[in-house]
């Protein structure tokens, strides 16, 4: 086993860093809890696009998720070490504290972790980041970062946000690491391509089948189990908006923030009123007289459309974790008959309500089930002029703006966003694939609207899952290395502070209230007593 050693880079002088630097440059460790389509997005870049990273060890209860996991990304085609494979945090909590334990002592063991890559479901986060926080490690949580705000502020607190972080902190807010996105706000910001930013319109076309299997069907369809669809969809969008409206490129400049926000919305399709008559009673597409007419149907959807043709990926492996060694072991036949027998397990009256609730039904009458987040909403940011009144400088940018952000499932482009800016010299429209610059001297020499096609980068969210495995791993590899403090470290390659990480959740919750009670919020005055309440 190697013998560890720990360095604590934040009392390092400079000369003392770079020393260190050169003598024992090493890569940093990271422990991946949650080996589902998130763990495995951030796994997957580390080779792909040979990171500065190491996938050590693996936390999931699903072994067969597990040992594929393992398999593709630590320990290959050997056996497992104890230090690699864990069915569970806690697990890894245990031993964890028992290799410290030895290590103390003077006994040789394994490396340990130098941070976790949080991926299980969201409302887990809060009590895994706590349990965590004592082994003072880095962090990439996948967002949002809690579903409550109660839960972010204690999260954001016991991070050290109130104070200076001691450990770098990322979440996914994929977006603002695409090649795409990073593209158009240098145009934006830096080029000043359209002048002076006035309006946003942005958009998140959900989809209608990804809507279906994940809002209706699927683990974010109540708010009591999960939390509102803007913020589990689309807390990244929002965070899109401020990283383009409110922060400048120079780090020294001030934030804009918006001053009023407000929301509407609606669930509008999939309620039990809306249910077509020739269903009847049923509460299962597999038992529906109805099911062959409608464009919901789960037998469509998960196995004609995609099993029978050989896509046997997300979706189809949520629905059976295990199918890839289903068919492996017994066919192709065989794995069908069992992702038929799973979507076709329903309930009826005697049913306890809690049984019901407890697991996801995925055969499910998407009119039957009992979601209750919106398929469509509208959040509305404002800002007020205050381009003079910032240390008595003038800054560009900071003038009055609007942004409109719909997020809408009943759409043919699945998660495909697309988008127009307003500005004073311009207008940008923007789509996954292509960004668009007209300026208005252009009716003379139309020739010169200008196209923009960023290199298609691999990966998820448009090469976004990869850029923010970059930025963390790089951070953490600079921090580890005495080659910059964690505040350095974090600015340089995260990009994003803790604190704009937490405010961009809080403007959620700050529209979730606005829809809510039916009014307009006054976000400098919301924030400023949130704020008050984490200084308490």
């Amino acid at each position: 086993m190697a013998e560890v050693r720990h360095i604590d880079a934040e009392k390092l002088t400079a000369s003392e860093r770079t020393r260190l630097a050169s003598a024992v440059h090493r890569k940093p460790r990271f422990l991946i809890i949650g080996a589902g389509r998130r763990g495995t997005a951030y796994a997957s870049a580390v080779g792909r696009e040979k990171l500065p990273a190491i996938i050590a060890a693996v936390a999931d209860p699903i072994r067969s998720k597990r040992t594929s996991f393992g398999k593709k990304y630590i320990w290959k085609d050997e056996a497992p070490r104890e230090d690699q494979d864990f069915d569970s945090w806690q697990q890894f909590l245990k031993y964890e504290r028992s290799r410290r334990e030895a290590e103390a002592t003077g006994e040789k063991v394994y490396a340990g972790v130098d941070g976790i890559i949080l991926c299980t479901q969201d409302q887990t986060h809060k009590e895994i980041l706590q349990a965590f926080g004592p082994l003072r490690l880095h962090v990439l949580c996948e967002k949002p970062i809690a579903t409550t705000l109660r839960d972010c502020e204690d999260i954001y607190i016991s991070l050290g946000g109130a104070k200076s972080p001691e450990k770098i902190f990322s979440t996914g807010h994929v977006l603002r690491y695409s090649p795409h996105n990073m593209l158009l706000r240098k145009l934006l910001l830096e080029d000043r391509a359209i002048g002076e930013l006035v309006s946003v319109e942005h958009t998140e076309p959900v989809g209608w089948f990804h809507f279906s299997h994940s809002y209706v069907r699927g683990n974010w369809r109540k708010e009591s189990t999960s939390a509102p669809s803007l913020l589990c969809k689309s807390c990244h969008d929002i965070d899109f908006i401020l990283w383009l409206l409110c922060y400048k490129t120079d780090f020294g400049e001030p934030v804009h923030m918006p001053s009023l926000v407000s929301s509407m919305g609606n669930l509008s399709l999939f309620t039990k009123r809306r249910k077509p008559k020739a269903a009847g009673n049923a509460t299962n597409c597999f038992s529906c007289s109805h099911e062959q007419n409608c464009d919901w149907s789960a037998k469509k959807m998960y196995v004609e459309k995609l099993y029978d043709k050989g896509d046997r990926d997300f979706p189809v492996v949520v629905v059976v974790p295990d199918i890839e060694e289903i068919i492996a072991k017994d066919g192709t036949e065989h794995g069908r008959a069992v992702l038929t027998q799973a979507l076709s397990s329903d309930y009826n009256a005697s049913t306890p309500t809690a049984t019901i609730e407890s697991k996801q039904w995925y055969g499910r009458c998407v009119w039957e089930s009992d979601n209750d987040v919106l398929d469509d909403q509208i959040v509305t940011l404002t800002w007020d002029d205050d381009s003079r009144s910032v240390s008595g400088k003038e800054f560009p940018d900071r003038g009055p703006k609007t942004a409109v952000f719909h997020m809408v499932a009943f759409t043919e482009a699945q998660c495909e966003r697309r988008g127009k800016i307003s500005g004073t010299h311009g207008e940008i429209q923007y789509n996954s694939k292509e960004i668009r610059v007209y300026k208005f001297d252009k009716f003379l020499k139309p020739e010169e609207v200008k196209i923009f096609t960023p290199p298609k980068a691999a990966g998820g969210h448009g090469g976004g899952d990869g850029g923010l495995m970059n930025g963390f791993s790089k951070a953490v590899e600079a921090s580890i290395n005495g080659e910059l403090s964690v505040e350095e470290a974090q600015a340089k390659y995260v990009g994003c502070t803790l604190k704009e990480a937490f405010m961009s959740h809080a403007m959620v919750f700050a529209a979730e209230e606005a829809r809510l009670e039916r009014k307009i919020v006054d976000w400098q005055d919301w924030w400023a007593k949130l704020e008050q309440r984490l200084l308490s």
